[in-house]
């Protein structure tokens, strides 16, 4: 239990790696508050959770809209007394040609990943900065620290929120709070199931691509999530750690 009765934020807590996360936290004694915009499956999920034996409450809105934000952590503050760790997952992509990219793609792929995760460390960062101790963590991606084809968008919220973690990380360390983001590779979720079916992604290349030669999975991010908000990781700031079976380092034929 090596984060009993810490106060911890996700947010795209409903499904895919935020879940994984949810779920890795609720079983170190962590309680927790998940914001989503799929009220449904976030309730549900939080009740499974409940069910368990875990302390799960649960917001319903966009990280892109900043009076959601600031409803989600007043809940937060109201229900759980404060926040001792934000974990900033909620994220979209945008796969096609930069020429055939809108505006309107471009700008909400920058709303949720980029200002979402934003308004979010800035609303985390009002309530750790005076209790001089925190953690928060950005999810990135490998395409946050590799180009990528036909992902421009993506690629550049993804760098933007590793940079984010960077920039904060050295600002608030004097004040206690360590901020750090995760770089995943290609983890095996439904979203990644879901390419694999309509043949967006070539399955066999990339686990070839990948020096472990496979896919990682969700376990493998949330522990480094839990890992980073740990007292294990005390020393550890302004880091991007890519979780990816070797892919960033691999640069032969």
């Amino acid at each position: 239990m090596r984060l009993k009765g810490q106060r911890i934020f996700i947010s795209g807590a409903a499904d895919g790696l935020g879940l994984e996360m949810a779920q890795a936290f609720a079983r170190e004694g962590a309680r927790l508050l998940l914001m989503d915009i799929d009220g449904d499956k976030a309730h549900a999920e939080a009740q499974r959770l409940a069910e368990a034996g875990h302390d799960v409450r649960v917001f319903v809105g966009s990280v892109a809209d900043a009076a959601s934000v600031t409803a989600a952590f007043k809940h937060m503050d109201e229900t759980l007394g404060g926040i001792d760790a934000l974990i900033n997952n909620a994220g979209i992509a945008a796969h096609m040609p930069t020429v055939d990219l809108a505006l309107a793609d471009w700008n909400r792929v920058m709303d949720v990943g980029v200002n979402g995760s934003f308004l979010c460390a800035q609303e985390a960062g009002r309530r750790m900065l005076p209790q001089r101790s925190g953690s928060i963590v950005n999810i990135s991606s490998i395409y946050g620290i590799v180009a990528a084809p036909n992902r421009l968008a993506y690629c550049v919220s993804k760098s933007a929120v590793a940079m984010m973690a960077r920039s904060l990380a050295v600002e608030w360390a004097e004040m206690g709070v360590r901020v750090n983001a995760i770089a995943p590779g290609y983890v095996h979720t439904r979203l990644v199931e879901g390419l694999i079916q309509h043949k967006t992604i070539d399955i066999d290349a990339v686990q070839g691509r990948v020096p472990m030669k496979r896919l990682g999975t969700p376990a493998e991010i949330a522990e480094m999530a839990v890992y980073l908000c740990s007292p294990a990781a005390s020393y550890v700031t302004g880091q991007v750690i890519a979780v990816d079976g070797g892919w960033t380092a691999y640069g032969y034929i």
